[in-house]
């Protein structure tokens, strides 16, 4: 993946029988997905001009330039959609695209390594670092609030945490 795209959304199934899509979108501001266009898939290879035509619960209906048939719209079915980060917003200092702090090397406030950030999820609580740990091992959910992360250094590459007891 390069790192000039971020993923902003995802297609997740047709909606009806003319070929409109259900989409996901993972912006801050949802409907904005429709402002990045032409959005792409991971590899590239494929572009995909959106319209938004509806919302439904957890994201939106919308139309793909050149799906006309409920068939070639469930072809779609989780593909990934990319857009260029030089589309996106600046962020604040304090907010970061989650493909940013994947990879980071997470230290506690000691300087001790406890890991690499594998991903970034969020199941409506707020976001979490998922670390895999140094040496192995499953994974930890570290909440991702300025209270536990409270220095995030992209140039650097590493992420520091204070986590509650017991965590590690």
């Amino acid at each position: 993946m390069s790192e000039d795209k971020i993923c902003v959304g995802a297609l997740s199934g047709s909606y009806g029988v003319h070929g409109e899509v259900r989409l996901k979108s993972f912006c801050a501001d949802p409907q904005a997905i429709a402002d990045y266009g032409p959005l792409s898939s991971e590899d590239g290879k494929s572009q995909y001009v959106l319209t938004l035509t509806g919302s439904i619960p957890n994201g939106f209906t919308a139309e793909v330039e050149g799906i006309k048939t409920k068939e070639q719209a469930d072809a779609l079915k989780g593909i990934r959609l990319y857009a260029p980060r030089s589309v996106l917003p600046a962020l604040p200092d304090d907010e970061y695209y989650h493909a940013d702090l994947i990879g980071l090397t997470v230290l506690d406030t000691g300087g001790a390594v406890l890991g690499t950030v594998k991903f970034v999820q969020n199941h409506g609580a707020g976001d979490l670092l998922e670390v895999m740990r140094t040496g192995g091992g499953e994974t930890v959910l570290v909440p991702f609030t300025m209270e536990v992360v409270p220095t995030v250094d992209l140039a650097s590459g590493r992420v520091i945490i204070d986590p509650p007891e017991g965590l590690f």
